[in-house]
C-alpha cells in the first residue's frame, strides 16, 4: 500500500503527465476523419505500415511464449495484419501500472500506440476533455460496420462525451454480479424454510445463532461478512432508492449520497453488535477470511459474486469436501422497502473497458480495421476460445473448453482474454446465451447451482446512468471518497447502538466535507439534465 506521500507525489505526476496530453494533442492539430483516412498507409499509396497495440502484461506468459510474440499475435498477425499490408506490434503494460503507463505513453507523442484503453472512466473522461483523443463515430460508420453491430447503440453511448464517440467501449458479455447462498442442511436441522425478506433473513440469523445447527461454538458465524462490494453492496442496495426507474449512480462511493443508505448503516450495526456477523470484517478486504471461514464449514449465510464459489477446486468444492453433509442453496433474501420490496441488486453496465485511439496517431483507420476484424466472423471465438478439437468442442453450437486439453493446447490461449479488447468475457450471441456458454466452461457438478445464481443476479437489478459528460467531482474527490466509504461502513457498524446516530451523522459529514457535496450537486444537476424517456 503506498504511503499519503507517495499517492500525493503520484497524483502531481499524473497530473503534469495530463497537462503534457493536451499540449501533444495541441501539437497534434485537429485532422478530421477523412484527413487521417487519406493518411492511413493502407487506405491510400498501399505501403506496408505498422499498427501499435497495447496488451496488458501480467507476467504470466509460459514458455516459448512473450507477451509480443505468441500464439495470438502470430495468428492475428497472419489473419488479420497480412492480408491488410499492416504490421500489429503490441506494446505491453504491466496490469498493476495500467493508468501510470498509459499516463507516459499518452504524453510522450512518439510512442503511443494506436490503441490504447482503461477501465477507469474517470481517466477516459480526463483524456477526452484535454483533446487527447481521436473522435471515432466518423470512422466507426465508414470501417467498422461489424463492430457497430456487435456493440450496438446503448454500449457506444458508454463511450460517448457530448455527442462525440471519444472510445470504443468493450461489451460485457454477463451483466448479473452477485447473489446470496445459504447453508441448507443448518435450515434442515432447525426445520425452518430459507428466508425470503429482510426480515425473515434476520430471523433464521438469530436461529443459527442461538441454535448453533452446525455444532461449531466460538466459531460460528451465521453471516459471513468483508469489507468488500460483493458483501456490503448486497446489503446496501437493499435500502437505497433507485434514482431514476432502475437506473442509479455509478460509481461506488456514491452509495451515501442515496435514500436509504443511513437505513442500510443502521441494519448491518445491528447485526454486528447482536454478533451476527464475521467479528473482523473489516479487516477482509479481499475476502481471504471470509472464504476461508465458508470453506470449513464456518458460515450460515453469505453474498457473493455470482461465479465466485462454482470453479473448480474452489470454495463450494472444498466445502463438500471438509464439511460431510454441507448443502448450500442459492437464495434471493434481501427486500428493498424503498423499492416495492423488490429484490433490489446492483448490475454492471454493459461495458467493459474505454478503447481509445490517442489524437497523436495516424493510424486510425487501421484501428478502426481491427476492432472491426475482431468483430467479425469467427474471430472472437478463434481467440477467445482457440482451435476446435484441441481447445474446444462445439456443443450446440457453444464452443466448451475441452477438459482433456494438452498443456501446450491451453498455453496458446493465456492472454486470450487480454487480447480480445472489444469483449469483456465471451460473448457468443445475447446474454442467455453468453450465460449458457459461460455455465458450460464450470465443473459439471456446480454447473445447475451456478445457474440459479446467475437467475437471481439478474432478478431486479439496478444499473449505472450513463451521462453524456463527465462529472468533475469524480475525477477529483474518486480517491478521497472511496477511501471514506470504507470509514464509513467500518465506524457506523461498530458504533455501540445507542451511539449509531452521532457517529453516522460525523462520518457522513466528513464524507461531504471531502467532495461528497460537490458530487451530489452535481450529479442531481446531471440527473435534470437527463432526456426524458
Amino acid at each position: 500500500m503506498r504511503s499519503k506521500a507517495t499517492k500525493g507525489s503520484l497524483k502531481k505526476w499524473m497530473g503534469l503527465a495530463l497537462t503534457m496530453v493536451m499540449g501533444v494533442s495541441l501539437l497534434a492539430g485537429c485532422s478530421s476523419a477523412s484527413e487521417e483516412s487519406a493518411e492511413g498507409g493502407t487506405s491510400g499509396n498501399g505501403e506496408r505500415v505498422t499498427l501499435k497495440v497495447e496488451i496488458f502484461d501480467r507476467g504470466n506468459s509460459p514458455s516459448p511464449y512473450t507477451i509480443t510474440n505468441n500464439y495470438l499475435s502470430k495468428m492475428i498477425q497472419e489473419k488479420f495484419g497480412d492480408p491488410n499490408n499492416i504490421d500489429v506490434q503490441f506494446v505491453p503494460v504491466q496490469r498493476s501500472e495500467e493508468v501510470t503507463k498509459l499516463n507516459v505513453l499518452m504524453a510522450s507523442n512518439t510512442d503511443v500506440p494506436d490503441i490504447v484503453f482503461v477501465y477507469d472512466s474517470s481517466v477516459f473522461y480526463r483524456y477526452a476533455q484535454q483533446g487527447g483523443l481521436t473522435d471515432v463515430g466518423e470512422l466507426i460508420d465508414q470501417h467498422g460496420p461489424n463492430l457497430k453491430k456487435f456493440l450496438g447503440e446503448d454500449t457506444l453511448k458508454f463511450g460517448q462525451v457530448e455527442g462525440q464517440q471519444f472510445a470504443v467501449p468493450g461489451k460485457r458479455a454477463i451483466t448479473g454480479r452477485y447473489s446470496s447462498y445459504i447453508r441448507q442442511d443448518w435450515l434442515d436441522k432447525l426445520g425452518l424454510p430459507a428466508p425470503k425478506t429482510t426480515d425473515e433473513l434476520y430471523t433464521t440469523l438469530k436461529a443459527f445463532k442461538d441454535k448453533d445447527p452446525g455444532g461449531l461454538g466460538s466459531k460460528n458465524i451465521p453471516m459471513g461478512m468483508a469489507l468488500a462490494p460483493a458483501q456490503f453492496e448486497t446489503l446496501i442496495y437493499s435500502f437505497i432508492k433507485p434514482v431514476s426507474g432502475d437506473l442509479t449512480y455509478g460509481q461506488r462511493y456514491e452509495l451515501p449520497l442515496h435514500e436509504g443508505f443511513k437505513e442500510s448503516m443502521q441494519f448491518l450495526n445491528k447485526l454486528y453488535n447482536e454478533g451476527l456477523i464475521s467479528k473482523d470484517f473489516s479487516l477482509d478486504e479481499d475476502k481471504t477470511q471470509l472464504g476461508k471461514d465458508i470453506q470449513n464449514g464456518n458460515v450460515g449465510y453469505w453474498s457473493e459474486d455470482v461465479d465466485a464459489m462454482f470453479y473448480g477446486d474452489g470454495t463450494l468444492d472444498n466445502l463438500h469436501k471438509n464439511v460431510s453433509g454441507s448443502e448450500v442453496l442459492p437464495v434471493d433474501v434481501y427486500t428493498n422497502p424503498n423499492a416495492d420490496n423488490k429484490h433490489i441488486k446492483s448490475r454492471y453496465g454493459t461495458n467493459g473497458m474505454y478503447i481509445m485511439i490517442p489524437k497523436s496517431s495516424k493510424r486510425s483507420v487501421e484501428a478502426i480495421k481491427y476492432l472491426d476484424w475482431m468483430a467479425s466472423d469467427n474471430n472472437l471465438i478463434d481467440i477467445y476460445s482457440g482451435v476446435e478439437g484441441e481447445n474446444y468442442d462445439l456443443v450446440d453450437g457453444i464452443p466448451v473448453v475441452k477438459e482433456d486439453a494438452s498443456q501446450e493446447a491451453q498455453d496458446r490461449l493465456f492472454n486470450a482474454g487480454d487480447t480480445a479488447i472489444i469483449s469483456n468475457g465471451k460473448n457468443i450471441g445475447d446474454q442467455a446465451t453468453n450465460e449458457k456458454a459461460w455455465i458450460m466452461g464450470f465443473p459439471q457438478n456446480n454447473q445447475e447451482m451456478l445457474k440459479q445464481s446467475i437467475d437471481i443476479a439478474n432478478t431486479d437489478t439496478v444499473g449505472p446512468i450513463i451521462f453524456d459528460k463527465p462529472i468533475e467531482a469524480e475525477m477529483k474527490y474518486s480517491t478521497a471518497l472511496k477511501d471514506k466509504l470504507n470509514v464509513i461502513i467500518v465506524k457506523t457498524a461498530m458504533a455501540k447502538p445507542a451511539e449509531f446516530d452521532a457517529v453516522y451523522e460525523k462520518e457522513m459529514a466528513d464524507f461531504m466535507s471531502l467532495g461528497g457535496t460537490e458530487l451530489k450537486k452535481e450529479l442531481e444537476e446531471a440527473v435534470q439534465a437527463l432526456p426524458a424517456n
